[in-house]
Protein backbone atom coordinates (compact mmCIF):
# COMPACT_ATOMS: atom_id res chain seq x y z
CA UNK A 1 0.00 0.00 0.00
CA UNK A 2 1.36 3.41 -1.16
CA UNK A 3 1.68 5.93 1.45
CA UNK A 4 0.75 8.55 -0.99
CA UNK A 5 -1.96 6.30 -1.64
CA UNK A 6 -2.88 6.37 1.89
CA UNK A 7 -2.47 10.05 2.67
CA UNK A 8 -4.87 10.99 -0.48
CA UNK A 9 -7.78 8.63 0.51
CA UNK A 10 -7.51 10.25 4.15
CA UNK A 11 -7.61 13.97 2.32
CA UNK A 12 -10.59 13.50 0.21
CA UNK A 13 -12.79 11.37 3.43
CA UNK A 14 -13.76 14.95 4.71
CA UNK A 15 -15.21 14.75 0.90
CA UNK A 16 -17.86 12.27 1.58
CA UNK A 17 -19.82 12.59 4.90
CA UNK A 18 -22.85 12.99 3.15
CA UNK A 19 -22.36 10.68 0.39
CA UNK A 20 -21.67 7.79 2.17
CA UNK A 21 -25.16 5.46 2.44
CA UNK A 22 -25.32 5.90 6.15
CA UNK A 23 -23.50 9.05 6.83
CA UNK A 24 -23.75 11.22 9.65
CA UNK A 25 -22.47 13.70 12.23
CA UNK A 26 -21.47 12.67 16.03
CA UNK A 27 -24.65 13.25 18.28
CA UNK A 28 -24.20 13.43 22.03
CA UNK A 29 -27.85 11.56 22.31
CA UNK A 30 -26.13 8.44 21.03
CA UNK A 31 -24.80 6.24 23.84
CA UNK A 32 -20.85 5.50 24.23
CA UNK A 33 -20.38 1.97 24.72
CA UNK A 34 -18.27 1.40 27.87
CA UNK A 35 -15.41 -1.24 26.08
CA UNK A 36 -14.57 -0.75 22.67
CA UNK A 37 -14.04 -4.18 21.06
CA UNK A 38 -10.56 -5.78 21.92
CA UNK A 39 -8.27 -5.27 18.91
CA UNK A 40 -7.61 -9.57 18.80
CA UNK A 41 -4.34 -11.53 18.69
CA UNK A 42 -1.50 -9.01 17.16
CA UNK A 43 -0.93 -9.29 13.70
CA UNK A 44 2.52 -9.42 12.84
CA UNK A 45 5.21 -7.30 11.43
CA UNK A 46 5.32 -6.97 7.34
CA UNK A 47 6.20 -5.28 4.48
CA UNK A 48 3.27 -3.45 3.84
CA UNK A 49 4.75 -1.99 0.49
CA UNK A 50 5.50 -5.14 -1.16
CA UNK A 51 4.90 -5.54 -4.92
CA UNK A 52 1.54 -8.36 -5.63
CA UNK A 53 -0.81 -8.91 -2.56
CA UNK A 54 0.67 -8.22 0.55
CA UNK A 55 -2.09 -9.61 2.44
CA UNK A 56 -0.60 -13.05 1.49
CA UNK A 57 2.54 -12.26 4.02
CA UNK A 58 -0.14 -13.10 6.69
CA UNK A 59 -1.40 -16.30 5.73
CA UNK A 60 -0.07 -18.39 8.25
CA UNK A 61 -1.14 -16.09 10.70
CA UNK A 62 -4.73 -16.52 9.41
CA UNK A 63 -4.70 -20.25 8.40
CA UNK A 64 -4.48 -20.92 12.16
CA UNK A 65 -7.27 -18.44 13.59
CA UNK A 66 -9.42 -18.23 10.48
CA UNK A 67 -11.45 -21.79 10.99
CA UNK A 68 -12.43 -21.58 14.35
CA UNK A 69 -13.87 -17.69 13.46
CA UNK A 70 -16.03 -19.05 10.87
CA UNK A 71 -14.57 -16.96 7.80
CA UNK A 72 -11.83 -17.29 5.03
CA UNK A 73 -8.41 -17.54 5.56
CA UNK A 74 -8.67 -14.46 2.43
CA UNK A 75 -11.06 -12.45 4.35
CA UNK A 76 -8.85 -12.80 7.76
CA UNK A 77 -5.90 -11.82 5.57
CA UNK A 78 -7.43 -8.84 4.47
CA UNK A 79 -8.78 -7.33 7.58
CA UNK A 80 -5.33 -8.12 9.66
CA UNK A 81 -3.53 -6.42 6.15
CA UNK A 82 -5.58 -3.17 6.50
CA UNK A 83 -5.09 -3.00 10.39
CA UNK A 84 -1.38 -3.02 10.17
CA UNK A 85 -1.03 -0.44 7.41
CA UNK A 86 -3.59 1.88 9.34
CA UNK A 87 -1.26 1.01 12.37
CA UNK A 88 1.44 1.63 10.16
CA UNK A 89 0.33 4.87 8.23
CA UNK A 90 -1.75 6.55 11.27
CA UNK A 91 -0.58 4.84 14.47
CA UNK A 92 -2.91 7.27 16.75
CA UNK A 93 -5.78 5.00 15.40
CA UNK A 94 -6.12 1.87 17.22
CA UNK A 95 -7.77 -0.08 14.10
CA UNK A 96 -8.26 -3.07 15.14
CA UNK A 97 -8.74 -6.28 12.66
CA UNK A 98 -11.61 -7.34 14.76
CA UNK A 99 -13.94 -3.95 13.86
CA UNK A 100 -12.79 -4.73 10.03
CA UNK A 101 -14.12 -8.39 10.28
CA UNK A 102 -17.28 -7.38 12.75
CA UNK A 103 -18.22 -4.95 9.88
CA UNK A 104 -17.69 -7.31 7.22
CA UNK A 105 -19.41 -10.17 8.81
CA UNK A 106 -22.50 -7.75 8.79
CA UNK A 107 -22.28 -6.37 5.61
CA UNK A 108 -21.61 -9.45 3.48
CA UNK A 109 -20.93 -12.65 5.41
CA UNK A 110 -17.43 -11.78 5.20
CA UNK A 111 -17.61 -11.69 1.11
CA UNK A 112 -19.53 -15.21 0.91
CA UNK A 113 -23.55 -13.89 1.03
CA UNK A 114 -25.16 -15.86 -1.14
CA UNK A 115 -22.60 -18.16 -2.03
CA UNK A 116 -19.54 -15.45 -3.08
CA UNK A 117 -16.50 -16.57 -2.61
CA UNK A 118 -13.44 -14.99 -2.77
CA UNK A 119 -10.78 -15.37 -5.07
CA UNK A 120 -6.64 -15.96 -4.47
CA UNK A 121 -6.78 -12.05 -5.46
CA UNK A 122 -8.62 -11.27 -3.28
CA UNK A 123 -11.78 -10.38 -5.92
CA UNK A 124 -15.34 -11.61 -4.07
CA UNK A 125 -17.65 -12.97 -7.10
CA UNK A 126 -20.09 -12.91 -8.48
CA UNK A 127 -19.61 -9.30 -6.87
CA UNK A 128 -22.33 -8.77 -4.11
CA UNK A 129 -24.42 -5.91 -4.41
CA UNK A 130 -27.33 -3.97 -2.06
CA UNK A 131 -30.89 -2.70 -2.27
CA UNK A 132 -31.08 0.21 -4.96
CA UNK A 133 -31.02 3.44 -2.61
CA UNK A 134 -34.30 4.87 -4.10
CA UNK A 135 -35.51 6.05 -1.02
CA UNK A 136 -37.45 3.30 0.46
CA UNK A 137 -37.86 1.39 3.46
CA UNK A 138 -35.96 4.03 5.35
CA UNK A 139 -33.23 3.98 2.75
CA UNK A 140 -31.57 6.80 1.07
CA UNK A 141 -31.99 7.95 -2.29
CA UNK A 142 -28.81 8.32 -4.99
CA UNK A 143 -29.22 8.18 -8.25
CA UNK A 144 -26.41 6.48 -10.29
CA UNK A 145 -24.83 8.03 -13.80
CA UNK A 146 -26.96 9.56 -15.61
CA UNK A 147 -25.23 6.70 -18.50
CA UNK A 148 -27.10 4.20 -16.10
CA UNK A 149 -30.28 5.29 -16.75
CA UNK A 150 -33.27 3.84 -18.85
CA UNK A 151 -35.73 5.05 -21.20
CA UNK A 152 -35.92 8.10 -19.05
CA UNK A 153 -35.96 6.75 -15.77
CA UNK A 154 -33.58 7.02 -12.86
CA UNK A 155 -30.93 4.47 -11.92
CA UNK A 156 -30.60 4.30 -8.57
CA UNK A 157 -27.22 3.13 -6.69
CA UNK A 158 -26.08 0.68 -4.82
CA UNK A 159 -23.69 -0.28 -2.11
CA UNK A 160 -20.87 -2.19 -3.83
CA UNK A 161 -18.43 -4.69 -2.68
CA UNK A 162 -18.26 -7.08 0.29
CA UNK A 163 -17.44 -3.89 2.35
CA UNK A 164 -20.65 -1.99 0.53
CA UNK A 165 -19.29 1.40 -0.54
CA UNK A 166 -22.05 3.43 -2.66
CA UNK A 167 -20.60 4.00 -6.19
CA UNK A 168 -19.57 7.44 -5.76
CA UNK A 169 -17.61 7.20 -2.54
CA UNK A 170 -15.71 4.33 -3.82
CA UNK A 171 -14.76 6.86 -6.69
CA UNK A 172 -13.58 9.38 -4.53
CA UNK A 173 -12.11 7.24 -1.67
CA UNK A 174 -11.32 3.68 -3.35
CA UNK A 175 -7.62 2.58 -2.27
CA UNK A 176 -5.59 0.14 -4.25
CA UNK A 177 -3.97 -2.22 -1.35
CA UNK A 178 -1.90 -4.68 -4.51
CA UNK A 179 -0.07 -1.18 -6.17
CA UNK A 180 -1.59 -2.55 -9.31
CA UNK A 181 -3.52 0.24 -10.57
CA UNK A 182 -6.51 -1.75 -9.88
CA UNK A 183 -9.18 0.07 -7.21
CA UNK A 184 -12.03 -2.59 -7.01
CA UNK A 185 -14.94 -2.05 -4.43
CA UNK A 186 -15.03 -6.08 -5.34
CA UNK A 187 -11.95 -7.06 -4.35
CA UNK A 188 -11.38 -7.65 -0.31
CA UNK A 189 -8.18 -6.27 0.21
CA UNK A 190 -9.13 -3.29 -1.56
CA UNK A 191 -12.56 -2.57 0.35
CA UNK A 192 -10.69 -3.28 3.39
CA UNK A 193 -8.00 -0.86 3.48
CA UNK A 194 -10.70 1.77 2.20
CA UNK A 195 -13.20 1.36 4.93
CA UNK A 196 -10.07 1.29 7.69
CA UNK A 197 -8.99 4.41 6.19
CA UNK A 198 -12.55 5.98 6.42
CA UNK A 199 -12.86 4.35 9.76
CA UNK A 200 -9.52 6.04 10.93
CA UNK A 201 -10.86 9.26 10.15
CA UNK A 202 -14.18 9.51 11.30
CA UNK A 203 -13.21 8.49 14.65
CA UNK A 204 -10.03 9.46 15.79
CA UNK A 205 -8.60 7.45 18.14
CA UNK A 206 -10.69 4.14 17.85
CA UNK A 207 -9.35 2.83 21.07
CA UNK A 208 -11.74 5.15 22.75
CA UNK A 209 -15.32 4.27 23.34
CA UNK A 210 -16.65 7.78 21.63
CA UNK A 211 -13.84 7.61 18.89
CA UNK A 212 -14.99 3.71 17.67
CA UNK A 213 -18.59 4.54 18.35
CA UNK A 214 -17.98 8.12 16.28
CA UNK A 215 -16.50 6.04 13.26
CA UNK A 216 -19.16 3.00 13.29
CA UNK A 217 -22.40 5.49 13.41
CA UNK A 218 -20.40 7.49 10.46
CA UNK A 219 -19.93 4.34 8.02
CA UNK A 220 -23.62 3.55 9.40
CA UNK A 221 -25.86 6.20 11.25
CA UNK A 222 -27.50 3.36 13.47
CA UNK A 223 -27.41 2.00 16.51
CA UNK A 224 -27.95 -1.40 16.22
CA UNK A 225 -25.78 -1.71 13.42
CA UNK A 226 -22.68 -0.21 15.43
CA UNK A 227 -23.83 -2.87 18.32
CA UNK A 228 -23.61 -5.85 15.70
CA UNK A 229 -20.48 -5.15 14.95
CA UNK A 230 -19.10 -4.64 18.09
CA UNK A 231 -20.80 -8.18 19.24
CA UNK A 232 -19.14 -10.09 16.38
CA UNK A 233 -15.89 -8.26 17.22
CA UNK A 234 -15.94 -9.04 20.75
CA UNK A 235 -16.31 -13.06 19.35
CA UNK A 236 -13.36 -12.88 17.04
CA UNK A 237 -11.36 -11.20 19.39
CA UNK A 238 -11.86 -14.13 22.07
CA UNK A 239 -11.46 -16.37 18.76
CA UNK A 240 -14.61 -17.77 18.06
CA UNK A 241 -17.68 -16.70 16.06
CA UNK A 242 -21.23 -16.15 17.44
Amino acid sequence: MSPVRWVRAVALVSLLATLMASACLWSPTIPIPEVVPPAGDAVPDIDTHVQGRPADQLHSWAAQRAPALGMPVLALEAYAYAAKVAQVENEKCHLGWTTLAGIGMVESHNGTYRGATIAPNGDVRPPIRGVRLNGSHGNLQIVGDSLDSKDGEPEYARAMGPMQFIPETWRLYGVDAHNDGVVSPDNLDDAALSAAGYLCYRGGDLATPRGWMAALLAYDNSRSYAHTVRRWAIAYASGHTM
